[in-house]
């Protein structure tokens, strides 16, 4: 391919699937600075794995793995705890077993969620976008079963937080 074609092919994707990017950004970083300069390493890190991209493979999922390699290796870089933020929707709050979610319980699952290892917290980031077992398999590098495994255990893990909250 033609490096002009190569660079028009590769700007049209990022376009097409930014909000992957800007996802992942959003949810290792706070502050604004740091969310661009995110966006800015992933996309430069799949510029350069854009050559090498096996077009057997999904493309979101290909991007979704670059994006959270580096997110995650940024992350392990600064070596800071509570740096994570994850985006919550009201459907996540089925951990808490609260009917009506609020905000506090929002608050305590991006809590508890942060407190997770890289690859906990990245697998949680996929199950709450409602990934498949496939695809969060395909994303992480594991296999579905593990990712079963892992998701189960990190649900009972959170609904346990939840449980000895709403007890005291």
């Amino acid at each position: 391919m033609h490096s002009d074609q190569q660079e028009e092919s590769f700007l049209a994707i990022i376009e097409q699937h930014k909000g992957i990017i800007y996802k992942i950004a959003k949810s290792f970083k706070r502050n604004e600075y740091d969310k661009k300069d995110l966006v800015q390493e992933i996309i430069f890190q799949l510029w350069r794995a854009f050559p090498s991209f096996d077009e057997r493979c999904k493309l979101s999922t290909w991007m979704y793995r670059v994006a959270l390699n580096v997110a995650i290796s940024s992350y392990r870089k600064e070596q800071k705890k509570n740096e994570l933020i994850i985006p919550l929707s009201e459907s996540a709050m089925d951990f808490a077993g609260d009917e009506t979610p609020n905000e506090t319980n929002l608050n305590l699952l991006q809590q508890f969620i942060n407190e997770l290892k890289e690859l906990d917290r990245a697998l949680m980031i996929l199950y709450l976008e409602e990934k498949s077992g496939k695809e969060m398999a395909e994303i992480l590098g594991l296999s579905e079963a593990n990712i079963r495994t892992k998701t189960n255990r990190i649900k009972e893990q959170l609904k346990h937080r939840f449980s000895t909250i709403n007890n005291q």
